[in-house]
């Protein structure tokens, strides 16, 4: 394993010398941690060191997270895959569609399928992030804008809430027909509450983060943790890092409610504990979390060739798509030197997970830049890791 150390020490050094402000890197195989590194900075001005206290935003990780519990759920026969939605959040209940017509118009029809509570992990639901691509991007775009004033102005907000605005909004498509990634498993944290009787974030702390002695992952900072929290960059028009809080352009890093798609903060070692509990079957230290078998089924493709037209982002080829992960299928497409199952996701700062239950293997790299150049970063340190074990 010398030879995983000096390689990736040489790697994560090259991402910072070529302007990362910095990043932090961890590997674990058959319950050993086999690499664990901190490099360059969590503040620049401050000169303040990324080290294994580092609080990161870990975005869109959250969903690998999320999609965890409402399987636990699964588990315990609260709902089944193909269930209508609508029977455990009536708010779906009459969905509608926009139907784009021949003069660029949209107009909206009844939809003729329901969604189904697997849509929500395989982002098959119709629903989207906000955005101007379409009509429902627009009117989504439009619904958090709102949200946002109503939370100025100190209104509260819960994922429940988030849920209704969601449904209220017709659809892009036809829920199954194709992939569309967006706000589905904001909606997954709503009907994890409604079928556990607790608050989304009060599930994940008592059935995953306490279970896991994830002691610094949370929706909400506590005011003595909030000093460990990394600065989010941003490289503006002239190349410079800048902090997000002193950047011109809106950037929203902050999340008024608990949000199942993108809102968790995290350490390396805490999110690695998480990850080593997916690639060993469900269990860690003794506690078992969620069963094998549930993760052979999250770890599989579910897109069909109907509707994995959209899933087409370049550096994820060879990969399908389980539930809310991506699946390693076929790697001479993708020119990738990891197992089959292999499985993961990554955060719009950079973050990224990979969790690997044939080789009990999995890693964690965190770094807090936007661009992020995820489509460099990633697969050069999955080539390296799987280059060395």
């Amino acid at each position: 394993m010398s030879d995983l150390h000096s390689r990736l020490t040489t790697l994560l050094q090259h991402f910072v010398e070529n302007g990362l402000p910095g990043c932090a890197c961890m590997v674990t195989k058959d319950g050993k941690t086999i690499y664990e590194n901190y490099l360059g900075f969590a503040d620049i001005d401050k000169e303040l060191p990324i080290t294994d206290e580092t609080i990161y935003r870990i975005f869109s990780m959250t969903k690998v997270v999320t999609c965890t519990a409402a399987l636990m759920l699964y588990e315990r026969g609260l709902f089944l895959l193909n269930d209508p939605l609508e029977e455990y959040l009536p708010e779906f209940k009459n969905q509608r569609v926009f139907e784009k017509q021949e003069k660029g118009n949209y107009i909206e029809r009844p939809a003729a399928n329901k969604i189904l509570v697997k849509d929500l992990f395989t982002m098959t639901s119709g629903i989207t992030y906000p955005g101007d691509a379409n009509e429902t991007e627009r009117m989504t775009a439009r619904a958090m804008s709102n949200i946002d004033q109503r939370v100025r102005q100190g209104e509260a907000i819960d994922v429940q809430t988030i849920s209704k605005i969601i449904a209220s909004i017709p659809l892009a498509f036809e829920p199954g027909s194709q992939w569309h990634y967006g706000l589905s498993h904001d909606v997954l944290g709503a009907f994890i509450e409604v079928l556990s009787g607790k608050t989304f974030g009060q599930f994940l702390k008592d059935e995953i983060f306490d279970p896991l002695q994830m002691e610094d992952t949370f929706f909400k900072v506590p005011e003595n943790k909030q000093h460990r929290i990394s600065n989010v960059y941003i490289r503006n028009e002239q190349g410079k890092l800048v902090s997000a809080k002193e950047a011109d352009e809106a950037f929203q890093i902050d999340f008024p409610y608990e949000n199942g798609g993108a809102g968790l903060f995290s350490t390396l070692r805490d999110y690695n504990r998480f990850a080593q509990m997916l690639a060993n079957g469900g269990q860690l230290h003794g506690v078992q979390i969620i069963g094998r078998k549930t993760i052979e089924l999250m770890s599989q493709n579910h897109l069909t060739l109907e509707n994995s037209n959209n899933y087409n982002w370049d550096y994820l080829k060879g990969y399908g798509y389980g539930l809310g992960v991506r699946v390693m299928e076929n790697p001479s497409l993708g020119g990738i030197n990891s197992s089959i199952g292999e499985f993961g996701w990554s955060g719009m700062l950079g973050t990224w997970v990979l969790i690997d239950p044939k080789e009990k293997l999995s890693a964690v790299y965190m770094q807090q830049m936007y661009p992020n150049l995820e489509a460099y970063h990633q697969p050069r340190l999955r080539s390296v890791i799987y280059g060395t074990i």
